[in-house]
């Protein structure tokens, strides 16, 4: 299995490599997002699946705040007191999901996934974070999933059926979800700047096309998902499991 190794910045993002997290300020980035910008002259990065703008990801981000848990979490999390935490999964695709249908930005999402990375992989280490978060967003009124990325390959073969290997970060783990189209990842520092993570890029997000990937999930996990996802948003196109 190919493991990806993404590298991080510490000021300005290498506009020769998307697999690495952007620093971008949340609100300069919402701000200047409006449906009339041309590409002309904004700086083009090269991704992993093909070019990839400052302009996708200031919408991406400009969509993602339109869900206000979504700001909540992002403001809260680094009271947490938890190493590379991110915020991921659907609580950014399906809320990017919402805004292009005309809905309800919190439509449809069960839950919002924070995963961290420690290497303390004891129960008890992960249950002391889950209760501390289960204080700090108690009034958010919707349910945070905490979990440490270091523990998910004592237990991943137990739920589904397929053995993991150990991960080797945060980002790590969210190179292996079941579709392409949910690898994405944001965090925040305690001064409420965002670094992003979207190692395919926006295109098939923004196109609301459904990509397998792969590397872990098996493909019924897969199918279920995607199963699930049709019902809830109807202008999604689904693409088949390899054969």
């Amino acid at each position: 299995m190919t493991r990806t190794q993404p590298r991080f910045v510490s000021n300005l993002p290498d506009l020769t490599d998307h697999r690495r997290p952007v620093t971008l300020d949340a609100e300069d980035a919402a701000a200047t997002v409006c449906e009339t910008l041309t590409l002309n002259n904004v700086d083009r990065r090269m991704g992993h699946d093909g070019p990839v703008t400052t302009h996708e990801e200031q919408l991406f981000l400009a969509y993602i705040h339109k869900n206000p848990i979504n700001v909540q979490i992002l403001k809260l999390a680094p009271l947490l007191g938890v190493s590379d935490w991110w915020l991921t999964a659907g609580a950014l695709f399906q809320t990017v999901w919402n805004v292009l249908e005309g809905k309800d930005p919190q439509a449809g999402i069960r839950d919002y996934d924070l995963f961290y990375f420690d290497e303390d992989t004891s129960y008890a280490a992960e249950n002391a974070v889950i209760l501390r978060a289960r204080e700090l967003f108690k009034d958010l009124g919707v349910d945070v999933e905490v979990r440490n990325e270091a523990r998910v390959h004592l237990w991943y073969e137990e739920h589904f059926g397929v053995r993991a290997i150990p991960f080797t970060s945060t980002t790590d783990a969210v190179d292996h979800f079941a579709a392409k189209t949910c690898c994405f990842a944001v965090t925040s520092d305690e001064a409420g700047a965002l670094r992003t993570y979207a190692p395919h890029g926006y295109d098939d997000l923004f196109a609301r096309k459904i990509v397998p990937n792969p590397m872990l999930a098996p493909q019924d996990v897969y199918e279920a998902k995607t199963r699930r996802w049709g019902t809830e948003w109807h202008t999604l196109t689904v693409l088949p499991w390899p054969a």
